[in-house]
């Protein structure tokens, strides 16, 4: 019998790392599933239970020819050389050796600087890739859409085509956009949309200033990361909350990564402010 704290370090496990694909997807996910060892079977109390991973990085180097010769490009090949994020059929393998049944497909944005028809382009592919990925094997994967939040408006329109005409279950932004926070007025297009799709937002720290970059995490301990992430899906969340975006759109579904930063296990403070604060 699996215990809850198996089923836990199994959950932690997925968020974590992925296995190594590349092309033919169909055909060689049909190859290595044949080769693949029986599916983990996860039970609590003797019950069998489904396992749902819902952060489950990704990245497609088709998008590459897009940033050729611009700074992004070394940030767009140190995501496709780590391990695990490039998609391909071993992820199956992957996903059945950790007992997990169902993984939601993200992919962190790094394009927020890009220009809007670069932007536009790279957003397409991605959501084209992820969304056939996804339609080869409903059972076992379902999509975030990738859109640019640069460019709130046009956001707005690729999250009603991702959803609407690619079969996305919901969207995958950063914490913030180029140091502007998402909870500024110019993003309501993109919140108002995301409301009214009914959608999840799934958000997740990407580098900014001041949370993941900033010289006191320098040193070991990878603090930029074990800090820093956190760190920003607090200040993410908080914005969100006193800023009034929650307010102006009380339907929103947001899933913010890393157990919600501190805001979870440090809310009485929050709390403390609205009574005593303007």
């Amino acid at each position: 019998m699996t215990t809850r704290r198996q089923l836990l370090r199994a959950l932690a496990t997925g968020t974590a790392g992925m296995a190594l694909l590349g092309g033919g997807l169909i055909e060689r996910a049909g190859q290595a599933l044949a080769a693949a060892p029986a599916r983990r079977q996860v039970t609590i109390g003797g019950k069998r239970v489904r396992v749902f991973d819902v952060h489950g990085h990704c990245v497609f180097p088709d998008v590459a020819p897009l940033v050729a010769n611009t700074p992004l490009a070394t940030t767009l090949q140190d995501l496709v050389k780590t391990p695990g994020l490039v998609m391909g059929p071993e992820r199956l393998a992957y996903l059945d050796k950790e007992g997990i049944d169902t993984q939601v497909l993200s992919i962190n944005s790094w394009w927020y600087g890009t220009s809007e028809p670069v932007a536009r382009e790279i957003v397409r592919i991605q959501n084209e890739k992820l969304s056939a990925w996804c339609a080869a094997r409903p059972d076992r994967f379902v999509g975030l859409a990738t859109v640019a939040l640069q460019f709130p408006e046009l956001a707005a329109a690729q999250l009603t085509e991702a959803v609407e005409r690619q079969g996305f279950r919901g969207v995958s932004i950063g914490g913030s956009v180029q140091s502007d926070e998402l909870s500024h007025p110019k993003f309501d297009p993109f919140w108002a949309r995301a409301e009214a799709l009914g959608v999840l937002v799934f958000m997740h720290p990407q580098p900014a200033q001041g949370t993941t970059i900033n010289p006191r995490l320098a040193g070991k301990g990878f603090l930029a990361n074990t800090i820093g992430n956190p760190l920003e899906t607090t200040v993410f969340l908080s914005h969100l909350i006193f800023d009034g975006t929650l307010d102006r759109f009380p339907g929103l579904r947001i899933c913010a990564a890393h157990g919600g930063g501190y805001l979870a296990s440090y809310s009485g403070r929050s709390d403390a402010l609205c009574d005593r604060g303007p």
